[in-house]
């Protein structure tokens, strides 16, 4: 089966590049979101509103959606395994490629690109508001353009080097627990009054699951800066200096590569649900971020998720070998 997998795993990335998340395809994170919202419903009614029972809560929708999440892919690729290595094979494929999420990342990025290079700005900020989490209304075109390639940037990690982290150890199943400690954490991990309770073990593991991933997504981001003609040495210096310079262990790591490789400052206050939230700037201003950023943090992204791919694939393809050999 091994050997399968890995031939679907490649498979799944050259799909991801070649065409992402078609819209008229049921995609499993939006069941997995599903499954959130009405388990979320329901517990906060079983269990009540004190801080420690909606922690509870909260820990217990962590342990039911994170065993569907596993479990069912696993029975689906068992029962194909069991008809045809084959059938198996291509159902593992359109799994890695749905687990993916590099074109998908891109598509959208570039309708704000294309939004500010038309001078809508209002199209601009519905566009970016459908790829980040924050209050876009009052955006200009320079708040805009740094949205969009903070979320590039950030999930070069969570949406596809981390996601081709877990598939290269543990296929489509172990990607798909992935997926879904992302979405949880995307859906609950917010610190406000209602997420803040309920929300932390979500919170917490997406930091755990992430903490790996997003610094060998900051290492390879690093390496192929020099390969693509950006600043590598300023994205290394930048990397070292501001990679902490967040509350989560893990978002800075390459939000601050891709600062310094792109010559840019990014982050800093940010508004969510008419809140501002004071945050750390990372990088140095050497220059006025621009639309242009929104592409040039696209080829960083596809350029990282290349690399990742030769590198992890061939210490995937190694194991293989060593075990059966």
């Amino acid at each position: 089966m091994y050997g399968y997998t890995t031939i679907a795993i490649a498979a799944g990335i050259v799909l991801d590049f070649l065409v992402g998340d078609p819209h008229n395809i049921p995609h499993p994170v939006c069941m997995i979101g599903r499954l959130i919202g009405g388990l979320e419903k329901r517990l906060r009614a079983c269990f009540g509103e004190t801080a420690r029972r909606k922690r509870l809560a909260g820990t217990l929708l962590w342990i039911v959606v994170f065993f569907f999440s596993g479990a069912v892919p696993a029975v689906i690729l068992y029962a194909a395994w069991c008809v045809h290595p084959w059938i198996y094979t291509v159902l593992a494929a359109l799994m890695c490629c749905q687990i993916m999420a590099t074109k998908s990342l891109k598509d959208e990025s570039m309708k704000v690109y294309d939004a500010l290079k038309e001078q809508d700005i209002v199209k601009a900020r519905r566009q970016v508001s459908m790829i980040v989490g924050r209050d876009t209304d009052r955006l200009d075109a320079d708040g805009v353009a740094r949205a969009a390639v903070e979320t590039v940037a950030e999930n070069t990690s969570d949406g596809s080097i981390a996601p081709l982290f877990y598939i290269m150890i543990g296929g489509p199943v172990l990607g798909f627990l992935y997926k879904a400690v992302n979405t949880m954490d995307s859906m609950l991990g917010y610190k406000n009054e209602t997420y803040l309770d309920f929300g932390r073990t979500a919170a917490k593991m997406d930091d755990v699951w992430n903490l790996i991933p997003s610094r060998l997504a900051a290492i390879f981001m690093t390496l192929v800066s020099f390969l693509i003609g950006f600043d590598g040495k300023n994205a290394w210096k930048i990397f070292l200096r501001d990679r902490k310079k967040s509350q989560s262990p893990n978002s800075a790591q390459t939000e601050s590569v891709c600062a310094g490789a792109l010559g840019v400052k990014l982050l800093g206050d940010t508004m969510y649900f008419g809140t501002i939230h004071h945050k750390e700037t990372v990088g140095d201003a050497r220059r006025s971020i621009e639309a242009q950023d929104i592409c040039r943090a696209n080829r960083l992204l596809y350029a990282t998720v290349i690399m990742a791919a030769v590198l992890l694939g061939g210490v995937r393809i190694l194991v293989g070998i060593w075990v059966c050999y």
